[in-house]
């Protein structure tokens, strides 16, 4: 297990990024309970600063955003605007709910130009689901409305996220 090789104590869920195959493995235990189609950065896999590469590694799902508000919401600045991803013409919005992602190997994807929760990194529901499947996000991690709406509902603040390359 990732967790235990980093130092970390393994959480009741973990959530498996698989950039390779533009897929999500939800675990509650050793039990496989949800594959998600995702679409992960259109550019190179980094973890550096400005790169808007999705980052690779040990995480953690930092903050859950978004609880009360409505399927489709359009936030900006992890804030609700009011709107509805149907209503709008912009290109990659993040709708639904956010996980915030807190990188946790430090010189990896935590601490200075590396650092996953300074450049904004998200777990999130998009307006653009005709990408799920292929590496088209702007770096974050991007599912489906309704699949975002579950995968908050399933895993705690807290859950580990392993992002593997392959």
């Amino acid at each position: 297990m990732q967790a235990e090789k980093h130092g970390f104590k393994p959480t009741n869920h973990l959530i498996h990024v698989s950039i390779g195959a533009q897929r999500m493995h939800v675990f509650s235990g050793e039990a496989l309970i949800h594959t998600y189609t995702v679409s992960t950065s259109r550019r190179a896999p980094s973890c550096l600063r400005d790169s808007a590469g999705t980052p690779d590694g040990l995480h953690r799902v930092a903050e859950k955003i978004g609880d009360a508000e409505p399927l489709g919401t359009v936030f900006k600045g992890r804030a609700p605007t009011g709107r509805f991803y149907w209503e709008l013409e912009e290109d990659n919005l993040i709708t639904t709910r956010i996980l915030w992602l807190e990188g946790l190997q430090a010189g990896h994807n935590r601490g200075g130009d590396r650092d996953s929760r300074r450049r904004y990194i998200y777990i999130h529901g998009t307006n653009r689901e005709d990408r799920l499947g292929s590496p088209q996000s702007g770096g974050c991690v991007n599912l489906s409305n309704t699949d975002i709406l579950e995968l908050f509902q399933t895993v705690p603040a807290g859950t580990l996220v392993w992002i593997d390359l392959e």
